[in-house]
């Protein structure tokens, strides 16, 4: 599993070098200026067409505008917003935020050129059911040319296509779901069932119900898609960013500030430090999370919206672009901001811990099997701060079995992070018999000097403890729900949960409908094609249980599989956007001219 996984890395720093970085904020500029900032035609003649007013049901496409985007912010409107910007926030601090807005602003005009160049190439053989996405696009312009590059290149596309679904669009989705609902609920019958790590039946029996409910909306293809979209997207968003403005307007005093400090560091002209639970990072550490969640939100450049867009009543392309241009608006510089300064402004990022050992207490660090591990008496309660915010009844101590916490040690400089700091993670444990809490530490394996080759050798560095306090891991989701805890205590508890229920079952929906179209494009629609489609709603449902099952322990393990399929599709699409953007642009500026000379009749 090693092997693996350090394979995977060695792909993911491939796929987001910073050349990769550097030409995705190039594209976003380049269409910016070719548009004549065409984010300003999204969010006014774009609000025009979604509400119906050039809608014609003999159009060819299988639903409206309005469900259309609906389908895409499905898709993007998720656990990114909640649980990845919790964990942008978390490692790469507040100025990562500022980079979440950059990618935002850019990837509008992202969005409208590849959803145009999708809609200019789609395939219409059925008008009820038509196909598109970045391979048609490749495919198309290139069969001019004869040969099968188009066809390939569109393949390779496909691939990386079905591996975001799986991944992000799915297992991030079904894991963080199942994280947030067991932390802060027992599962009747099942809370005390948990024999091994890498078998919870609490988070399984949730991953069970939401395949259930997948399977029986991914079974009616786009058109229930669309539907459920258009009525679940609105008003999940309306009850999230209610909430939310509500908490702000209670921290509204340190608002202010938080803004300044979020451009201050984005822009590289104050370091953050470690306070609390925040380790701290450089500039370019804050920027890589901020564009990484950024991009895994609102899928700017990763060619996956152009696919739901497709399906769209609409015989414009551009007029759909231009819907499309909505979605990183909404997704990132509304739903994504929120959370940010929600985190930020309640303090959740840089909290104290929730108890602080004594220096004398024998808290010691020591080499084991695997690396450096803690060794420490039984945790005490929990300070009354910690008890307050999770609402701990009187008497408890505020230590559930199971809870995920880290200490602080110093030691050798963070490769990405270039600190010295780092978490010490670990599993608390109740005793059955005396019922002490203490820590079950997980062995860090940067105990060991690495070779060139990144191999272990037998060299082992020195750490020591920087901080004796005890800190509870709120990853992902569970991070939003504390920061919503810390203004108002109990309603992260059933708000996060409740949203993250809605937000992850709206975007495997829709990320299950991209894969699918990675099937109908490599076997047609025929009789095989259908049943590859049902072969893959089975297995992509079934996924959804297995994501769940225990044997992914952390968000930030997982984010090692979703970065791949991200930087994948990014490396895939790119080109494609830039080599065909010409086209896009042509017939963006000609449908911008009619629209200015009143060429196209509104109901």
């Amino acid at each position: 599993m090693e092997n693996i996984n350090n394979f995977v890395h060695t792909l993911n720093g491939i796929f987001f070098h910073p050349f990769v970085v550097y030409a995705l904020l190039f594209t976003g500029v380049l269409f910016t200026v070719w548009t004549g900032f065409g984010q300003y035609r999204a969010v006014t003649h774009g609000v025009r067409v979604i509400r119906g007013k050039y809608d014609n049901k003999d159009d060819p496409g299988a639903i409206s505008h309005f469900q259309a985007l609906s389908a895409a912010l499905s898709a993007t409107v998720g656990l990114g917003n909640i649980a990845g910007v919790g964990l942008a926030v978390a490692l790469g601090g507040p100025g990562a935020v500022f980079w979440m807005w950059v990618i935002g602003v850019l990837g509008m005009a992202i969005k409208m050129t590849e959803v145009t160049q999708s809609m200019l190439y789609r395939n219409t053989d059925d008008p009820n059911n038509p196909h598109g996405g970045p391979m048609y696009v490749v495919k198309s312009l290139l069969s001019k040319q004869g040969g099968s590059l188009g066809a390939t290149i569109g393949g390779i596309f496909c691939l990386t296509l079905i591996l975001s679904a799986v991944t992000g669009g799915n297992m991030f989705q079904a894991w963080n779901v199942a994280d947030v609902t067991t932390h802060y609920f027992d599962v009747p019958g099942l809370s005390d069932m948990r024999v091994t790590d890498n078998f919870n039946p609490e988070t399984f029996a949730i991953g069970i119900v939401l395949a259930i409910i997948v399977g029986a909306v991914i079974v009616g293809g786009i058109k229930r898609i669309g539907k459920i979209a258009s009525r679940l997207v609105p008003f999940m968003c309306v009850i999230y960013l209610a909430a939310g403005l509500i908490v702000l307007m209670m921290n509204i005093s340190v608002v202010p500030g938080l803004l300044m400090l979020i451009f201050k560091e984005g822009l590289g002209l104050g370091e953050s430090t470690a306070a609390g639970a925040f380790l701290g990072g450089s500039f370019g550490y804050a920027a890589l999370w901020g564009i990484k969640r950024a991009l895994f939100s609102s899928e700017s450049g990763q060619g996956s919206a152009p696919i739901a867009h497709a399906a769209a009543k609409c015989t414009e392309p551009v007029r759909e672009g231009v819907v499309a241009g909505l979605e990183p608006f909404i997704d990132t510089l509304v739903v994504c901001t929120i959370t940010a300064l929600i985190i930020l402004s309640s303090g959740a990022w840089n909290r104290d811990s929730e108890m602080l050992f004594p220096e004398d207490a024998g808290v010691t660090i020591v080499q084991g099997d695997g690396g450096w591990v803690i060794e420490a008496p039984a945790l005490s309660d929990k300070n009354d701060e910690s008890k307050r915010i999770s609402r701990v009844p009187a008497g408890e101590s505020g230590w559930s079995n199971n809870d995920s916490v880290f200490m602080i040690i110093e030691a050798e400089v963070h490769p990405q992070s270039k600190i010295t700091l780092h978490r010490m993670n670990g599993k608390v444990r109740e005793d059955s018999e005396t019922g002490e809490f203490t820590v079950e530490w997980t062995p860090h394996p940067l105990a060991y000097v690495l070779d060139d080759k990144g191999k272990k050798t037998e060299e082992v560095i020195s750490a020591t403890i920087a901080d004796f306090g005890v800190y509870v891991d709120y990853t992902g989701a569970t991070l939003t729900a504390h920061a919503f805890d810390r203004t108002i205590p109990g309603l992260g508890k059933w708000l996060v949960v409740f949203a993250a229920w809605l937000f992850a079952i709206s975007t495997m929906i829709s990320w299950s409908y991209y894969g699918e179209q990675g099937i109908y494009y490599f076997f047609g629609t025929g009789t095989i094609a259908g049943v590859a489609v049902t072969t893959y709603r089975v297995v992509y449902s079934i996924l959804v249980a297995v994501s769940t099952i225990g044997f992914i322990s952390t968000d930030v393990q997982l984010d090692m599989w979703t970065t791949l399929g991200l930087g994948a599709m990014l490396v895939a699409n790119i080109p494609i956007m830039l080599i065909y953007g010409p086209e896009a642009m042509r017939a963006y500026h000609k449908y911008i001219g009619k629209l200015k000379a009143g060429e196209f009749d509104e109901k």
